[in-house]
């Protein structure tokens, strides 16, 4: 864990906290930091939607190729 000093917004950290469910302004502050990551990270997702970046035929994917036992 990196130990350091900042300077908050007392009426975000406060709503932070509440809003996330956390009891302390750490918990708050990780939990922020871990969201504004996992969003990012999905936005870059999305960022490549209609890239070509995947190299597949969904069409062919969906159908059923499983071998079934002929009814009886």
């Amino acid at each position: 864990m990196k130990r350091t000093n900042l300077v908050l917004d007392e009426d975000l950290l406060e709503t932070a906290t509440r809003l996330l469910g956390v009891k302390t302004y750490s918990e708050a502050v990780n939990r922020s930091l871990e969201l504004t990551i996992k969003h990012a990270k999905i936005r870059g997702l999305l960022e490549l939607a209609g890239t070509g970046a995947w190299d597949g035929d969904l069409t062919e994917m969906r159908q059923d190729k499983s071998v079934r036992p002929p009814a009886r």
